[in-house]
């Protein structure tokens, strides 16, 4: 299970993002839209096993954890285990705002997963976490058509799909 401190993003990303979803799903290929209905097209700025959502709110009191940030996806990436991503392009602003997130975190004593920390951490909105492997390279391909992709973050919240939570912040 998975709890993740999840940045929104603006209308029009997120229909974009969801068609490349669906686009991707009719090639047979599972995508976040397809894992949970409640899964929405963000970026996660921290998640681990469990996230307590009362102890993060907390942490985060009185923070705009949701701040107008203006991000690019720039490229598609993968992880190990078959994981498909759009790339968020690293801007100063985005890692300073991650920063004081995790700043904040630390001191509320909320722990986290060591990759989404500072330092280690690798901005991307995920599109699939199961590629089959002959799928790969068509599923970065069709991720490509829709790149550069500019967005606004708009919402943030902590989610826990599979507890049924979904905390704003």
């Amino acid at each position: 299970m998975v709890a993740a401190l999840e940045l929104y993003l603006d209308v029009d990303a997120t229909r974009r993002l969801r068609t490349l979803w669906r686009a991707l799903e009719a090639e047979g290929i599972p995508t976040m839209g397809s894992l949970h209905q409640k899964h929405r097209p963000h970026i996660s700025l921290a998640a681990a096993h469990r996230l307590d959502p009362h102890a993060v709110a907390d942490a985060l009191s009185g923070f705009p954890v949701a701040r107008d940030l203006t991000v690019s996806m720039d490229f598609a990436g993968q992880f190990v285990g078959r994981v498909l991503w759009l790339g968020v392009t690293v801007t100063a602003e985005l890692l300073d705002h991650h920063r004081a997130v995790h700043d904040r975190l630390t001191a509320g004593g909320v722990e986290v997963w060591e990759h989404y920390r500072p330092g280690r951490w690798v901005p991307h909105c995920t599109v699939s976490l199961r590629v089959p492997n002959p799928m790969m390279a068509p599923a970065i391909r069709r991720c490509l058509e829709i790149l550069p992709l500019r967005a606004t973050v708009t919402g943030a919240a902590l989610a826990d799909h599979a507890n049924d939570i979904l905390h704003p912040l």
